[in-house]
Formats: C-alpha cells, structure tokens, sequence
C-alpha cells in the first residue's frame, strides 16, 4: 500500500515547508521576470508571469527608481524559482504534487489569508499532503476536485469574498447553481467536464443543507460529523504546481474515521466508496506501522454514529490490511 520516504528527501520536503510557512505573500503563476516599461513621464516595472498555462500576465511593481520595492520583488522571484525547483525534485522522488490549477486556488486564498483563518483542505488533496507529511509514497488517483471545509465562524478581520478570491485566480470559474435551484451556490467549476471544481463544505447534522458562511460572503454545504474531524487541525502544507502552500489539515487519525465512515455511507456509490476505504486503511498503516499511533482515543472521541457505521467496513478491512497486521490488529480490537 505504501513505501516510506528516505530519511535524506523527508528533510528535503520539511525545508521547504519550512521556508514556505515564513512566507505571508506567494507570487501567483510562474515566478515571472521584471521588465522596465518607459512610457510618457515615467518608468515603471512590471513582473511579466504566466497565472495559468499559455496566458501571459503582468503585475506592476513599482515606478523606476524605487529600489527597496524592486529589490524586494527580487527577492520573492527568487524564492519562488527556488521552491519550484525544489517541488520538481520532490516530484521525481514520488512526492504527491497537485497540478497548476490547484496552485492558482490555494495561493489566491493563502495570500487573502483566509486559509490561516479556519479554512481546512479535506478531501484527496488532505490524503495527498498528509502521505507527504508523512513520509509515505502511494498511489493517490488525480483529483478535479478541491474540498474545503469552512467553520461557520472564522478569524477574519473583516469579510473576504471567496467569489472574488475565486475570479482573481484567471481560471474562469463560475458558480455551481444551488439545488434546488433557488438555493445559494456552494461551488465554482471551470467550464467542461473535467473543469476544476472547489467545494465549500461545513458541519451539519444532516448531508447537502446549505448554510450561510458570512465571512466568506458565500455558502457552504453540510455534511455530517464535519465538527469531529476538523477538531483542532494540524499546520501542514501541499505541494501544487511549482508551489509549496502553508495550510491547515484535520488530524490524520480523525480523517481515517471520517473517510471510513464515508465509504460505508456511499454505498450507492461503490467507486467513491472503494477510493475512501483505500485511503483510510493506507494512511492507518502508516500511522501505525511508521509512527507508532494508537487508533483508539481518535476512536472514542469519535460521534457514536461515527463508531457503530464503521464497523461495516471491518470485512473490507480485513481485505485492504491482509500485509499490515499490525494496523488490522487495531482495527479488530476496535470494530470487531
């Protein structure tokens, strides 16, 4: 299911995150180059950079002359070629890297600091970073989806409009109508069917209600137990595009409950149960064989109907864990 990462590339990944983390502002796109305009009166310097692939752009930096600003937009494109060549190499070193469009979202909502405002990446993309944290390479099937899960109370100054957040990212989303129709939108999505998708989600006691998020000036749909697992998350990063983005991941003990407790709720949908399933019993084994977790607090803090559905999952498990007797010994402990 899993091979650990040599010790040499986890120091490697934890550099970077490192550097990213100290970073309050990322340069959106390609890192770009500084080109002087000369126009009537004035000179001016601009970062010539492309947001998304075969779209050139430019972002002004400053009149002429100005040195402090000019050198410190040196110093950020620098840093920014630097981190791209380190996701590169991290790539190569089987590192789980999400694509550009991924990036343009994240940076956009890092550098509005709404991800440093209670804003938590769940879904594939929270598997993928949690496989990097922990040192662990696996198959992680691609995603066109970014979750993001939204307490109804975050620590934002004043409002930041995700819509807006959104449109400054140049990837041409448009907002998912609600259902039923009349209902605010949850959601943006990129034109096609394989257009990129960002979900807000939240806690509520019942799955798909839509509920006001006014900090955001947006809404978000609810979904069960989400107060569980967003419990106090953890500081993390993700790998996308060129990019190593600073955010917030739930506990990766309370995602295996969470996700199991997704599969055994999507029976209607196999496929999406199965993807669920795979990444729980992956990131258990790690935790257990390589860190040493013990499953069963996560477990008793979990909502009693948390507990008595993922018991139906024990026979799957039994199937995934059949080489990681060690993280199915919990499992039987705990479920059987």
């Amino acid at each position: 299911m899993y091979r650990a990462q040599e010790l040499a590339f986890r120091t490697q990944y934890a550099e970077l995150k490192e550097r990213a983390g100290s970073a309050d502002v990322l340069l959106a796109g390609t890192p770009g180059t500084l080109v002087k305009r000369q126009g009537t009166g004035y000179a001016y310097w601009y970062r010539v950079y492309y947001p998304v692939p075969g779209r050139q752009a430019e972002q002004l930096v400053g009149r002429d002359g100005d040195v402090e600003t000019l050198e410190g937009f040196e110093r950020q494109i620098e840093f920014a070629q630097w981190t791209a060549a380190q996701v590169r190499d991290l790539r190569k070193l089987q590192f789980q890297v999400a694509d550009k469009g991924v990036a343009g979202v994240l940076v956009e909502l890092h550098n509005r600091a709404i991800l440093r405002a209670g804003v938590t990446l769940v879904g594939t993309l929270c598997y993928m970073a949690w496989l990097n944290e922990l040192g662990a390479k696996a198959v992680s099937a691609r995603t066109q989806d970014i979750d993001l899960a939204a307490r109804q109370k975050l620590a934002l100054g004043v409002p930041a409009s995700f819509l807006e957040a959104m449109d400054a990212t140049r990837l041409d989303f448009v907002p998912v109508p609600g259902m039923p129709s009349q209902s605010p939108s949850t959601s943006v999505k990129q034109k096609g069917r394989d257009g990129l998708r960002v979900d807000v989600l939240t806690h509520g006691d019942r799955l798909g209600k839509t509920v006001a998020i006014p900090q955001l000036m947006w809404s978000a749909q609810t979904v069960p137990h989400y107060a569980y697992l967003l419990a106090e998350p953890r500081q993390a990063a993700l790998l996308a595009g060129g990019h190593c983005i600073s955010l917030m991941l739930p506990q990766p003990e309370r995602f295996v409950w969470h996700k199991l407790f997704s599969s055994a709720s999507r029976q209607s949908f196999p496929e999406k149960a199965e993807k669920d399933l795979v990444q729980a019993a992956t990131l258990a084994a790690v935790l257990v064989e390589q860190h040493d977790e013990v499953l069963s607090d996560s477990f008793g803090d979990a909502p009693a109907a948390v507990r008595q559905t993922v018991k139906k999952r024990l026979p799957a498990l039994r199937r995934a864990l059949a080489a990681h007797p060690q993280a199915l010994e919990q499992f039987e402990a705990l479920l059987g």
